[in-house]
């Protein structure tokens, strides 16, 4: 068995060959290594995530429980207006000025999939700084797993969310 060339999880080495889960450069410690590149990149999301809680601060939850986002001079919910229904990421705004303020009842009550996503955005932002200064994504070895099995569960809850809504007739 030949030695894989030294890599980072996830990125391409110099010769074009990608490094197999589990490769001997993951293998003794918990979290990949990062180029600096990484770093950087990993840096920038810890500041725009706290950027973008400090955005749903500055915003007014809308009352109906959607509709923040018009505060933006955004136009309400196409789906909504045609329809009448909400469409599976109304109220994600909304779920985010409420998160801010600690209200977290209406912020799943307004969208439960945009409030995990919340908690995962306000988890991220230590986990990226702390990845940043380390040069190595931590706690993680497989990115690619955890990030689909995320956006799986995002796009799962918030469809069973929207779906409960729209059965129940909660959606405005």
């Amino acid at each position: 068995m030949t030695p894989h060339p030294p890599t980072t999880c996830g990125s391409e080495p110099v010769d074009g060959r990608r490094a197999p889960a589990g490769s001997p450069r993951c293998a003794g410690e918990l979290g990949c290594p990062v180029t600096f590149v990484g770093r950087i990149a990993l840096a920038a999301l810890g500041m725009l995530l706290t950027a973008g809680f400090g955005l749903a601060a500055s915003l007014e939850p809308d009352p109906r429980g959607f509709g923040t986002h018009e505060q933006f001079g955004l136009p309400p919910c196409s789906v909504r207006l045609w329809w009448g229904l909400p469409c599976p990421s109304c109220g994600s705004t909304t779920s985010f000025a409420h998160f801010v303020r600690g209200d977290w009842r209406r912020a799943i009550e307004s969208n439960a999939g945009a409030f995990g996503l919340a908690v995962t955005a306000l988890l991220a932002i230590p986990w990226s700084l702390t990845s940043a200064c380390r040069g190595r994504l931590w706690l993680v070895r497989h990115p690619e797993q955890l990030a689909l099995i995320l956006v799986a569960l995002f796009c799962g809850v918030s469809l069973v969310d929207w779906a409960i809504k729209v059965w129940l007739g909660r959606g405005g």
